[in-house]
C-alpha cells in the first residue's frame, strides 16, 4: 500500500493488537501526518471504533505543545455491512519513544521532565487524566522537544470506569487495589517513569499478581531502591522528587503535577546554568 486516498504512505511507524500506525505524507502540502488503521472485521470488532471514538474526544479537550494533537477521525464501511475500518489522523512526531533511549545527561533529562509534567498539569485542569504514562508513550524529538502520546487509555473525571487501567510495572498501588485513577495516580506513574529514564531500572511492581496477591507497604519498602543508591549521579533534588512521587502512600506524594513542574522548572534552570548548552541540544 504506498497511497490512501490524497495521502503517500512513507513507511509503517508501529503496530499492536489491533491497529497499525502509518508515516504519510499529504499532497497537497507535503505535510506529515502519522495515520492509526482499526480494522472492523466483525461486530466483536466494534470496541475498537469506541476505543478510537473516545481517544479522538479526549484529543479534542486538550491543547497543549507537549501532548501529540488528533486531527480527525473517519470510517470506512459499506451500505449495509457497517463500519469496516476506522482511521485517525495524528501529528507526526518525529523521534523516539524514550524506553529505547540510552541514559541522557541529567540536565536535559530535567528539562525534558518539567515539559512532560507541564503538559500532564494541562491535562489535569481539563479534567483528563492520562493513566498510562510511561517512557513507551513518550517520543523525544530533538533537544528538549518531548511529546506525551495514547490517549486510549486516558479517563475524564466524573465518568464511568469499569476496568483496571495503566501498565502493571508503572501502576499506583491503589489502581491495582481499587481500581483508583486520580491526579495522584499520574503521579505515581510520573515518577515511576522519570525513576526508569534516571535510573534504567523499574521501582517494584505493585499490582497484583495473576494469583491475585497485593504487595503491601512493609513489603515495597524492604524492596524499593532509593534512586541515588541505583545512579549516584541523579541530582538530589530530582532524586527526592522521584522518590516522593513514588511514595506507597497516596497522601505521602505531591498533592497537585504544578507542584511537580514548579520543582522541576527550578532544578532545570540550575542544572542549565551549570551545564554547556549545548549538552541540552544533543
Amino acid at each position: 500500500m504506498d497511497k490512501i486516498g490524497k495521502f503517500h504512505v512513507l513507511h509503517t511507524l508501529g503496530s499492536g493488537a489491533h491497529s497499525s500506525i502509518l508515516h504519510i505524507r499529504r499532497e497537497a502540502d507535503s505535510k506529515e501526518y502519522a495515520l492509526k488503521l482499526i480494522p472492523i472485521d466483525e461486530k466483536d470488532d466494534l470496541k475498537y471504533l469506541e476505543q478510537a471514538k473516545y481517544e479522538f474526544r479526549v484529543s479534542q479537550m486538550l491543547n497543549h505543545p507537549n501532548l501529540v494533537k488528533v486531527y480527525c477521525l473517519e470510517t470506512e464501511g459499506g451500505w449495509f455491512s457497517g463500519p469496516k475500518k476506522a482511521k485517525l489522523l495524528v501529528e507526526y512526531v518525529p523521534g523516539k519513544t524514550m524506553d529505547k533511549l540510552p541514559l541522557l545527561r541529567m540536565a536535559k533529562l530535567l528539562r525534558v521532565f518539567e515539559r512532560i509534567a507541564d503538559a500532564l498539569t494541562h491535562m489535569h485542569k481539563q479534567g483528563v487524566l492520562h493513566a498510562d504514562l510511561k517512557p513507551n508513550n513518550l517520543i523525544l524529538g530533538r533537544g528538549t522537544k518531548v511529546k506525551v502520546i495514547d490517549y486510549g487509555l486516558a479517563w475524564i473525571k466524573g465518568e464511568p470506569k469499569n476496568r483496571v487501567q495503566g501498565t502493571p510495572e508503572y501502576m499506583a498501588p491503589e489502581t491495582g487495589t481499587h481500581m483508583l485513577v486520580n491526579e495522584r495516580t499520574d503521579i505515581y506513574n510520573f515518577g515511576a517513569t522519570m525513576y526508569r529514564l534516571t535510573t534504567l531500572q523499574l521501582p517494584p511492581c505493585v499490582a497484583p499478581s495473576a494469583e491475585g496477591l497485593t504487595m503491601n507497604e512493609k513489603y515495597f519498602l524492604d524492596q524499593y531502591k532509593p534512586v541515588r543508591q541505583c545512579n549516584p549521579v541523579v541530582p538530589p533534588g530530582l532524586a527526592d522528587l522521584i522518590d516522593q512521587c513514588l511514595s506507597f502512600n497516596a497522601n505521602k506524594r505531591p498533592e497537585r503535577m504544578s507542584q511537580i513542574q514548579g520543582t522541576l522548572d527550578q532544578l532545570a534552570d540550575e542544572a542549565a546554568a551549570n551545564c554547556d548548552p549545548a549538552d541540552l541540544e544533543e
